[in-house]
């Protein structure tokens, strides 16, 4: 009697495939689609750092890309447009709506200019598209005028009189419905969006600049990002969250760079009690340098306190206010006895033994604060999508980010650092801080809250790296006492056997990845060059807040990765909304190409193209199924 044999049963895997794929059909279609876009040209990637809060530099360099826009339209139009006429389209590209109100008040806003700019554009996106699959275009269009876009960018009038004709009555149409305007808005940001495939942000949207809160308005509306927090994001974090050390340092910054309207106008946070009670303490002192002074304090007891239960952290020396004599005006330290500035502590008891005991009126104001922080709708929008889109570290495409430093003996080794009983090192310290950041967002933890302080400031924190001086810096007067030892990591960064480590321990191809940083500017005017280790590094924090230039000597960097390589921009001068919409100003911008590729880079060699190859790969397997008989497919 013969054997009956049965098909294999099929995997969990296939059977969930052919519920997405239920017909051959569906598998053949999805097949061809993923193995045609293998072979497209990689997308650019845009990389950006430290930005400050300074929002006018952020939006000038996101309109034109870096100058990807304007290295486009050169290409395009080439010696047909004059060189005055492709800055005034670029300037249309990048600030649409505004440029089309001064050229309404200067009545050149005629049909006729309508229908040239909206042909440029037509032009402009179609060459630019051509790096994309036909079906991810209409999601990079705007939405209320995507069919009419999508149907101008099918047109082929070089191809056939009829296509021509068609093309120029659509124009036509579009100025005689009076939607001229609203066409080259959707064009410029249909533009923009083709320009930049993945954008990265390594770290910092907060500081000194005054408009953080549109900087995140702006980077959340972007199709396609990743951040890696800086250690000013992760101290706004921790103050979103609760944490009473974060928001007194949150507060005291704003208030010593004069930078209260982020906090009063951007989230809603009033300082006026704050303000009101300092000014009892500090009579002499104008508003905000009271408020200042107040808030310090509160400051220094409340990391006071944070430091003695978490002495895992390592940071008890910055835990100072106890090493003070107050009689003798000055504080006792390892290194001797400094003489104070000032020696006016009305919130301190001179006979305490806890100097860091809160007084009733402080606790009421970090308690109110506390509040106002935490059911601020504005900060937590941000501050989850920071969650969302964020981590400590990523690696993509063969380059690793992160903010900060790994942490790292002098001789280059990965330094061992014990927390919680357990010790860790290189990738598995990173790791576990980016696990304790997300316990803060996820549980409230209190002692994940006082986490995201250390990473904050911590010596032994990735994204700080080095040793805070806040109470030398803001009560010694000896000003050896102020330089903050960094991290050997900083130093070791020219050094290309540890970068090449660095890559190892993350996974990464050593001879070919590179790290990409932020946190530490980069003083071009003293000689000092972004490109580290013979291109296995690149600091890419040149600056971009105004308190900066003066020591970086420019107004910041930004990094491009196509298709044919890295190119890193140093910008002299970025110009304005006032100065662009006023004399088509653009960026002034050194290019340097760090890294030229012999074969262009295709999507099948990124990160992307090799979970496409995956899925390749189930996909012929669950048409094997079909064809088998392991598998019924769909009618």
């Amino acid at each position: 009697m013969r054997s009956m044999t049965h098909p294999r049963k099929p995997g969990k895997l296939l059977r969930l495939l052919a519920e997405k794929y239920p017909t051959k059909e569906s598998v053949m279609s999805r097949l061809i689609y993923l193995q045609g876009q293998l072979v497209l040209p990689k997308g650019v990637e845009h990389f950006m750092s430290d930005l400050h809060g300074e929002y006018a530099a952020f939006q000038h360099i996101l309109n034109n890309c870096s100058g990807v826009i304007r290295e486009k339209v050169d290409y395009v139009f080439g010696a047909r447009l004059s060189a005055e006429e492709k800055a005034e389209f670029c300037t249309l590209l990048y600030y649409p709506k505004e440029k089309i109100e001064q050229v309404t008040k200067a009545r050149r806003a005629t049909p006729a200019w309508y229908r040239e700019n909206i042909a440029r554009c037509l032009e402009l996106a179609r060459l630019m598209s051509w790096k994309y699959p036909a079906s991810k275009l209409p999601a990079l269009i705007p939405e209320r005028l995507r069919s009419v876009i999508v149907e101008l960018l099918a047109t082929r009038p070089d191809a056939d009189a009829a296509q021509l004709a068609y093309q120029q009555r659509l124009l036509a149409s579009i100025v005689q419905a009076d939607a001229g305007a609203e066409f080259l808005e959707s064009f410029a940001a249909f533009v923009k969006r083709l320009a930049v495939a993945q954008f990265h942000f390594v770290g910092d949207f907060f500081d000194r600049g005054s408009r953080p809160d549109a900087i995140l308005d702006r980077v959340m509306a972007l199709p396609d990002v990743d951040i890696e927090w800086g250690n000013h994001d992760v101290l706004w974090m921790g103050a979103a969250l609760g944490s009473r050390a974060c928001i007194a340092s949150v507060v005291r910054n704003c208030l010593r760079y004069d930078n209260t309207d982020v906090l009063e106008r951007g989230y809603g946070i009033s300082l006026r009690a704050l303000v009101t009670f300092a000014q009892h303490l500090y009579p002499d002192k104008a508003p905000i340098q009271a408020a200042e002074k107040a808030i310090t304090i509160m400051l220094f007891k409340e990391e006071g306190r944070l430091i003695e239960r978490n002495p895992d952290l390592q940071m008890e020396s910055r835990r100072l206010l106890h090493h003070i004599d107050f009689r003798g005006a000055c504080a006792v330290l390892p290194g001797g006895r400094y003489e104070l500035r000032k020696a006016y502590f009305p919130t301190i008891d001179e006979n305490t033994d806890d100097p860091y005991q809160l007084t009733e009126e402080e606790d009421a104001i970090l308690h109110d604060l506390c509040i106002s922080f935490t059911e601020s709708p504005a900060l937590h929008r941000h501050v989850d999508f920071l969650y969302r889109k964020g981590s400590l570290y990523l690696t993509c495409n063969g380059n690793l980010l992160f903010h900060g430093c790994v942490p790292m003996n002098a001789d280059g080794t990965f330094r061992a650092i014990t927390y919680g009983g357990k010790t860790y090192a290189g990738r598995s310290w990173l790791d576990f801080c980016d696990r304790m950041a997300r316990a803060a967002y996820l549980h409230r933890e209190p002692a994940a809250l006082d986490f995201l302080y250390f990473l904050w400031c911590g010596r032994l924190s990735p994204l700080s790296g080095r040793e805070v001086k806040t109470f030398e810096r803001t009560f010694l007067e000896d000003r050896t006492t102020w330089e903050e030892p960094a991290d050997p990591y900083y130093r070791l960064l020219d050094d290309e056997e540890m970068c090449e480590n660095v890559l190892k321990e993350f996974g990464l191809a050593p001879k070919r990845g590179h790290i990409i940083n932020g946190h530490v500017p980069v003083k071009v005017k003293k000689g000092e060059t972004p490109v580290k280790a013979n291109g296995r590094a690149i600091v890419i924090d040149g600056g971009f807040c105004k308190a900066y230039h003066s020591k970086t000597g420019i107004s910041g960097f930004t990094l491009l990765s196509n298709s044919r390589g890295l190119r890193l921009l140093a910008h002299q001068k970025i110009a304005d909304v006032r100065t662009a919409l006023a004399e088509n100003g653009d960026i002034e911008s050194v290019s340097e190409t760090v890294e030229l590729v012999s074969i262009h880079t295709t999507v099948g060699d990124t990160d992307q193209g090799r979970e496409m190859q995956e899925e390749i790969t189930d996909l012929y397997n669950l048409l094997l199924a079909y064809q088998n008989g392991v598998l019924k497919p769909q009618a």
